[in-house]
Formats: C-alpha cells, sequence, structure tokens
C-alpha cells in the first residue's frame, strides 16, 4: 500500500461538491484530511490518500478532470 499527501485546492463552482465523499466511494483508497480551509468561494484540502499506486494516480487525474488542482506535499508539513 502506498499512502500520498496532497493539497487540493478548490475553485469556487466546486467549493460545495462531496468531492472528498466521492473519492472513496469511486476508488478503492482510504482519504484522510489532515488540515483545511474551506470558505465560500475558496478552499483547500490537505490530504493523505492511501491505496495502491494505480489507484491513487487514478484519484489524481479524476480530480485534475473535475478542475480541482492538485500537488504534491512535499514537505512533512502536516504532521
Amino acid at each position: 500500500m502506498a499512502s500520498v499527501k496532497i493539497r487540493l485546492t478548490f475553485p469556487e463552482d466546486k467549493i460545495k461538491e462531496p468531492i472528498i465523499y466521492n473519492i472513496g466511494h469511486e476508488f478503492k483508497v482510504v482519504t484522510n484530511i489532515r488540515r483545511a480551509d474551506v470558505r465560500e468561494k475558496k478552499g483547500w484540502v490537505d490530504l493523505e490518500v492511501t491505496g495502491e499506486s494505480s489507484e491513487i494516480e487514478r484519484v489524481v487525474e479524476s480530480l485534475k478532470t473535475k478542475g480541482v488542482k492538485v500537488d504534491p506535499i512535499e514537505k512533512n508539513v502536516i504532521e
């Protein structure tokens, strides 16, 4: 099993969508919100995703397709 930490930045039109919830149902991964700041017009979430590497890659591509900006967290800033 692999585990990656990514920062998701949501555009205003995606703030109210249950995107992280849907990830857990569409893919064979476990999501863990480590930090977040979500407001009415913008938001970001530091998310840990655990699962098979290929499934994590599918998650990242799906997020990008939905218009969510995905950036790796290179330093361990959430522990």
